[in-house]
Parts: C-alpha cells; structure tokens; sequence
C-alpha cells in the first residue's frame, strides 16, 4: 500500500504543474474529436440516431451506413464510449467494418458522455438519474436499441460485438427478456465479462473491499463516476494526454497493472490522442455491482441488503441471472494476459452458457484486455478470427 500510495502523491504533484496547461489545440487530432468527428474524418461520416428507453434514457447511437444486409451493432464497456471503437482511426474494429461493407452501428449505454440525457431527470441534479448498472443496460438499453436498429434496417436479427461489459450486458438481456436471443444471429464477445472472482490484484483487493466500498460510496452520496466535468474525470483526461508523464502514470502506474501490460501494443503516441476520450463516464452503481459479482461470487442482480432486497426482490438474496436462458449464440474471444476477463472466470461462464459456437485464446500471448479494440496491430493478428465469425453469420 505504501508504493500506491507515494505514487498518487507524487501524481497529484504532477498534476499540479500540469493542469491548465494543455488545451485541445495541443492535443492530436483524433484526441480533439468526437465519435462524430472520428468517424468522418475516416470516411464514413455517421447518422446519429436518439433512442428512448422504456424509462426515460435518451441514448445516442450511430450508424455507419453500408452494404450489408445484417446489422452490426458494437457495445463498449464499464465508463466507455463509441470512441473505443474509433479512435485507431482505419485499423479500429468499426471502420475496420465499414471499410468493408458492412452496416455498423455504435450504441452509447446510458451514463456517458454522449448519452448523459433523460426524458425528465437532470443528471447534474437529480441522484435518480444515477442509480443503474449493468442490469439497467440489458434490460432497457439493449432493448431499445437492438428495436431501433431492426425498424430502421427491415433486418430480422442482427451481429452484436461486446467489449467487456458490453457481453454483460447481452447476458443480463438474454436471461431477462428471454425473445431478444432470437433477434442476435451471433454474440461476438471481446473480453466476456460475467463472473469476476479471479482477478489478480490490484483488481481484487478492489473486489475483497467490496463492502467497504459500497459503504463509502453510499455515505459520500457518490453518483456520476468519471463524467468529464467530474474531478476524477477532468484529472484523468487532463493527466494521460500529457507526453511521457501520462504514459508513465496511466499506462505503466494504472492501466497496465488492471488490465495486463503490453506497452508494444498500447504505445505513447497512443495515449495522448486516447487521453480525452477515456474514461467516457458511469455510474459509482455501476462499479459496485461488478465488485459485488466478485465479492460474492454469484452472477446475480444488484444486493441492495437483506432488507432492501426484501421489498426489492421479494427475497433476501438478489435473484441470479439465468445463464442457461441465453440462447443466443455466442462466441468467446479470451487472452491469457487479460487482467479483467480471467481464462478462469470465462471458463465459469462457458460451463453456463448452453450454446458457446466459437471459443479463441488468443494467439497473441500478451493480447490484454484492452487489445481487441485499442491494440496498434490488432487488425493482423486479431481481425481474421473477427471475420470467422463475420463470414459464419453474417457475409457480405
């Protein structure tokens, strides 16, 4: 504990010296863009469609338009955003696609930055507007997005590709709205998250501090995690664009040790322009359920406490999420150097699944969790087990 804690010490010097001395007009190109502008300026400018949920959300989703008969719609993880799925410019996963032909689509869950909006609840006044996780995602979000993309195209099902909580979220829709399994042809899941009881530290300490993280959290009244007018988000943008020193404090000193080290893929350049677009922003819930998933080892809804839970759920324990009920197809794509989505923790989670059509280990020994869509060669070593899948169940 002492190292991490001279080395926020000696961050939040830093931070000092550095804060108010970039502006965008110093930063790459790509860092000063938006999904909007990212994707233009690699040809495909977007059509930007407002999706309504059942309650209340307003999302915002693109649409990359193409050729393909078959949707693809892309979903990005905890407190990101479109722009993962953009910012490597041409050798990004969804220019990758729409270079291709297909008909992608980019669907922003509710919380970030670009989906940040409800029909009735001001998120900078309103603690309601706060208070989901990924269960919301699946139950609401998917929904409305996956009906959104089928009127607008006459398609009768489409190809999903999730980024960690991205696949969470197909799991929790599949489970609890049990006809949306038929509406996927095929689950492409980049770092499966479900069960997260074997991650390596410093990732579970944070799980084994579960209860007293939630405590905190509830105490301190803590709602919008790495929004960009948060503090936590402003330093975080602020600090990893800087050069050098942001590499070194938030590749080497936290990403790194979180998600698995592989500066050869994740290089510095990179990080000035990735910087302003990660974190996108979340809810505090949002993290807590992930700790409790891990904490308590059961892949169940949010545990709001035995007496909560009572007039929640009708039952002192949140409900478990019926993995046997999504039907879907789904193929698995795991990487031993992921620090997030452990090959044990997806082995749980492929016993559970009745219907795994594709399962890769990467063959890149040091593909981390963050490759699959940040990775500077992804496309060589990664793509041609995407389009397997691609070519499967949705050819061109």
């Amino acid at each position: 504990m002492r190292k991490y804690t001279a080395l926020w010490l000696t961050v939040t010097f830093l931070i000092s010296q550095q804060v108010g001395c970039i502006s965008a007009d110093d930063l790459p190109d790509d860092g000063a863009l938006d999904s909007i502008g990212l994707a233009t300026k690699y040809g495909h400018p977007p059509t930007q469609y407002d999706v309504v949920t059942e309650d209340g959300y307003i999302l915002a989703v693109y649409r990359l338009p193409g050729d393909g008969s078959i949707p693809v719609l892309f979903v990005h993880g905890l407190a990101d955003s479109t722009d993962t799925f953009l910012i490597r410019g041409n050798t990004s996963p969804a220019i990758y696609l729409a270079n291709k032909g297909y008909d992608v689509w980019l669907a922003n869950t509710r919380g970030n930055r670009y989906s940040r909006r409800h029909k009735t609840l001001d998120p900078d006044k309103d603690p309601e507007f706060w208070q989901f996780s990924f269960h919301e995602r699946g139950c609401y979000d998917l929904p409305a997005i996956i009906d959104t993309i089928l009127n607008e195209t006459g398609a009768k099902n489409l190809t999903a590709i999730g980024h960690s909580e991205g696949n969470t979220n197909f799991y929790v829709l599949g489970s609890e709205k049990k006809e949306y399994n038929s509406k996927i042809n095929v689950l492409i899941a980049l770092g499966p998250v479900a069960y997260v009881q074997n991650l390596p530290a410093p990732a579970s300490i944070l799980v084994q501090l579960e209860p007293v993280i939630s405590d905190l959290v509830n105490i301190l009244g803590l709602n919008e995690l790495f929004g960009d007018n948060t503090t936590l988000g402003t330093i975080s943008h602020t600090l990893c664009s800087v050069p050098i020193l942001g590499y070194t404090v938030c590749g080497y000193g936290l990403l790194f040790p979180l998600v698995g080290s592989d500066p050869a893929e994740l290089e510095q350049d990179f990080f000035q322009k990735l910087g302003p677009h990660y974190p996108g922003g979340s809810s505090y819930k949002s993290l807590l359920h992930f700790l409790q998933v891990g904490h308590r080892k059961t892949f169940a809804q949010y545990d709001y406490g035995n007496e909560t839970n009572l007039k929640v759920y009708n039952s002192s324990e949140p409900p478990l999420y019926q993995l046997d009920q999504v039907t879907m197809p789904v193929a698995l794509y795991t990487a031993a150097n992921d620090g997030f989505s452990t090959l044990a923790d997806v082995a749980i989670l492929q016993s559970q699944l009745p219907n795994v059509v594709y399962y890769l280990l990467s063959p890149y020994a040091l593909c981390n969790h963050v490759d699959y869509v940040w990775g500077r060669t992804a496309k060589i070593y990664f793509y041609p087990f995407l389009d397997i899948m691609l070519n499967r169940y949705n050819p061109l």
